[in-house]
C-alpha cells in the first residue's frame, strides 16, 4: 500500500483552526453560506467512513486525516492539503483529534467550469508529472493558498460581502491551484482529448447509470480507447478497476439509502442494481466490515451520521 504524506509536525493553533472552531463550536459539520464550502469538527478519532468525494480541496486547521483510494493511502494535516480532481469512492478516517485539540478541517468543492476559464485566460504550462493522472494527491500548503482560505472564512463574519467577494477569493484559490504542482492534474481532467478527460467523462456517466448492467467494452468505446488501454488509464486515475469502481459506488449508495431513507437491506440492494441479496450482503460486509443492518446500527450509535 502506498502512502502519501506531508510534514506531520504539529505547530501552534493556526488562524484557520481558530476560524473553523469559532464557527463550529457545536456539532461536527457546518455548511455555511459560501457555496461549496463545508466545515468539520471532531473531538475524537473516527472509524473509516466510505463516501463519494466530489472534486474538492481539503484543508486541515488542526489534527490529521487519512484517506484511502483503492489500495493507496494519503495522510494530510495542517501543513498540507488534499485535492481530488474527479468524484471518487473513498474511505477516510480522522486519526488525530481530542477534546482539548479537536480535528478542525474544511472541504471546498472545485468549480471545474471556472477552472477551465482560468486555464484559457492564463495558459501557464506546468511541467508534467509521472503520477499526475491519479485523481487524488497531497501537496504542501503554501502561505498564499492558506491566506486565501483565511480571507474566505473571514467573510463569514461579514455575510453581506459574501455574494460579491467570495467568488473572487474562490477564483484566486483555483488560480493558485493551477499554478501549484497540482496544476497538471487539473489541466489533464479539463483538457478535451486527454486520456484523463476521457476517463472523467466515463466516471461522470457511471455516477448516474451504475444501477444498470455495464459492459467494459462499451465504456472503453465511449472513451475512444481499446479495452486494455481503458483499464490502464482508468486504474491510473482511480487506483481501482472499472468493476471495483462500480461496486464501490453501488455499495456506498446502498449504505446512504439505508441510513437516509431507512430502506431494508434487500430494498437497498435492489435499488442499486443487485439481483441477489446474499451477494449484496457478502460484498457489503467485505467493504464495510459488517453485514448491512449491523453496520447501519453501528454507524447510528457512533454518531458518525
Amino acid at each position: 500500500m502506498a502512502i502519501e504524506s506531508g510534514n506531520s509536525t504539529s505547530p501552534p493553533v493556526t488562524t484557520l483552526a481558530s476560524q473553523i472552531n469559532r464557527h463550529l463550536a457545536f456539532g461536527n459539520r457546518l455548511t455555511p453560506s459560501i457555496p461549496g464550502l463545508t466545515l468539520h469538527r471532531w473531538e475524537h478519532p473516527t472509524e473509516p467512513v466510505s463516501y463519494m468525494l466530489s472534486p474538492s480541496i481539503c484543508l486541515i486547521g488542526q489534527g490529521q486525516k487519512r484517506l484511502f483510494l483503492g489500495e493507496d493511502a494519503f495522510v494530510y494535516d495542517c501543513n498540507t492539503f488534499l485535492i481530488t480532481s474527479i468524484e471518487l469512492p473513498v474511505v477516510s478516517q480522522i486519526t488525530d483529534a481530542s477534546a482539548d485539540a479537536p480535528y478542525l478541517g474544511l472541504t471546498m468543492e472545485l468549480n471545474l467550469k471556472l477552472i477551465s476559464q482560468l486555464m484559457i485566460d492564463n495558459p501557464v504550462q506546468n511541467s508534467r508529472q509521472k503520477d499526475d493522472r491519479l485523481g487524488v494527491a497531497v501537496s504542501d500548503l503554501s502561505a498564499d493558498l492558506r491566506g486565501a482560505f483565511e480571507r474566505l472564512l473571514g467573510l463569514l463574519d461579514q455575510p453581506d460581502d459574501i455574494p460579491t467577494l467570495a467568488p473572487l477569493i474562490q477564483q484566486e484559490i483555483f488560480y493558485r491551484l493551477l499554478k501549484s504542482d497540482q496544476g497538471p492534474r487539473l489541466r489533464n481532467i479539463i483538457t478535451s482529448g486527454s486520456h484523463s478527460h476521457q476517463i472523467a467523462r466515463v466516471i461522470e456517466w457511471l455516477k448516474t447509470h451504475f444501477k444498470h448492467p455495464v459492459r467494459i467494452e462499451d465504456l472503453a468505446s465511449d472513451a475512444g480507447l481499446s479495452v486494455s488501454a481503458f483499464h490502464s488509464h482508468f486504474r491510473a486515475m482511480t487506483a481501482m478497476t472499472p468493476l471495483q469502481f462500480i461496486k464501490r459506488i453501488r455499495l456506498s449508495e446502498a449504505r446512504r439509502l439505508m441510513l437516509a431513507e431507512q430502506l431494508e437491506a434487500s430494498q437497498a440492494a435492489y435499488e442499486v442494481g443487485y439481483e441477489s441479496p446474499s451477494q449484496f450482503s457478502r460484498e457489503y460486509s467485505r467493504m464495510f466490515g459488517a453485514p448491512p443492518m449491523k453496520d447501519i446500527k453501528q454507524l447510528m450509535a457512533s454518531g458518525m451520521v
